[in-house]
């Protein structure tokens, strides 16, 4: 359901701006989903994987290569490979609108969000929209499949591997390609075992309050050098940040944000966790379910909402806050339990913030109330209610 939305909601921006970004991390779907988007237009588009040296080749001529295929939408897979492109189509794009065609004409594909951020806001300010691909989400398998998406995560390889093993040996290998061939293409080289040992740290601590100076004296580097580490593997769309509320400036509130390993799947990996009764045992199994679930939720919402976790020196916590409009505060707690309780410290951070609706997310199929106005819920339903 999420993937046909999200394949509207491209068609959409195809249809409002010149050129439209998908972002996602490589081995996540982004060339499937424009398979996908080609399959519903007409004419076909013309497809450039730019990692490819033929395809590379047809651009050394990129304005001839443009107008050349002038009315057919043209997508270019894994752009920054070719980052002088960027210019060529701001040229291109600014003189086709003068010539009265405004819309639909580049779809770009990238697996590092700032860096195609930074390249193309420089040239194509105003005239390209950006979607982000995340893995398969628990609202798009069955329900009797939950399990398995939470502990292999969300790449379709992995997910729909034939076994653990296998679906353990694919993630670990893609892993260290990660660290061995993509990272050195987005900076400064970083010796590939540090940065290594920091995605492990980060699994160990999964959801925890971002202590850069302690990340730093555990690799043995700067503070400063720690904290590009970490912006160098959410740029790569591989962990997340999660900011604290900041909006009731009478509270001691927490100032540093969560982190969490964005797929489950991986963070399994660099733990070495193989089976699901590897992960029930594992003393990780609750911050697991927590990002996991945090994972879903924000990758379900609809444009305009926002998120954050609130947390005070006075011991209110909520794990994650939604806020959809000024009148709709969503409070959610996120327990791995059967039968889930809310501690007082929820009760607190939702007086604080004056929540609207007060949600347990628990690993059950059912709704039932756990106290006055706080409701357990399963994981499809929230997103279900969010979208």
């Amino acid at each position: 359901m999420i993937y046909r939305q999200l394949q509207d909601q491209i068609m959409q921006m195809l249809d409002e701006f010149p050129a439209v970004g998908i972002l996602g991390p490589r081995q996540v779907g982004k060339t499937t989903l424009a398979e996908e988007i080609s399959k519903r237009l007409s004419p076909r588009p013309i497809y450039l994987d730019l990692e490819s040296p033929s395809d590379k080749a047809k651009l050394s001529d990129p304005e001839a290569y443009f107008e050349l295929h002038k009315g057919k939408l043209i997508i270019l897979d894994e752009i920054h490979r070719v980052p002088e492109v960027f210019s060529v189509l701001r040229g291109v794009i600014d003189r086709r609108r003068r010539e009265g065609d405004r819309v639909g004409q580049f779809l770009i594909l990238g697996s590092a969000s700032l860096e195609l951020l930074r390249q193309s806001s420089e040239t194509l300010a105003g005239r390209i929209a950006y979607c982000e691909l995340s893995g398969l989400l628990a609202l798009e398998v069955p329900t009797t499949e939950q399990d398995r998406l939470w502990l292999r995560g969300g790449f379709p390889d992995s997910f729909l591997a034939k076994t653990d093993d296998a679906s353990l040996r694919w993630r670990q290998n893609f892993i260290a390609t990660y660290l061995e061939r993509e990272v050195p293409q987005f900076g400064p080289r970083i010796p590939a075992v540090t940065l290594r040992r920091l995605w492990t740290m980060l699994a160990h601590n999964q959801g925890e309050q971002l202590h850069v100076a302690k990340l730093g004296a555990g690799l043995e580097v700067a503070a400063p050098t720690a904290k590009r580490y970490v912006e160098l593997l959410e740029d790569l769309l591989l962990i997340g940040t999660l900011r604290p509320w900041t909006g009731n400036i009478g509270k001691r509130l927490v100032k540093s944000p969560k982190v969490y390993i964005r797929d489950s799947g991986l963070m399994h990996a660099l733990l070495n966790i193989k089976s699901q009764d590897d992960l029930l045992g594992h003393p990780v199994v609750g911050s697991s379910w927590e990002g996991f679930v945090i994972e879903n939720i924000l990758s379900a919402l609809p444009t305009g909402a926002t998120a954050w976790f609130y947390r005070t020196s006075a011991g209110a916590e909520i794990d994650l806050v939604i806020e959809q409009n000024v009148r709709r505060k969503i409070a959610i707690e996120i327990k791995r339990s059967t039968s889930p309780s809310v501690s007082k410290g929820f009760y607190l951070g939702c007086e604080d913030i004056g929540a609207t609706h007060r949600y347990v997310v628990y690993p059950g199929r059912e709704r039932f109330p756990v106290a006055a106005g706080i409701t357990a819920i399963p994981l499809t339903d929230i997103m279900e209610e969010l979208l």
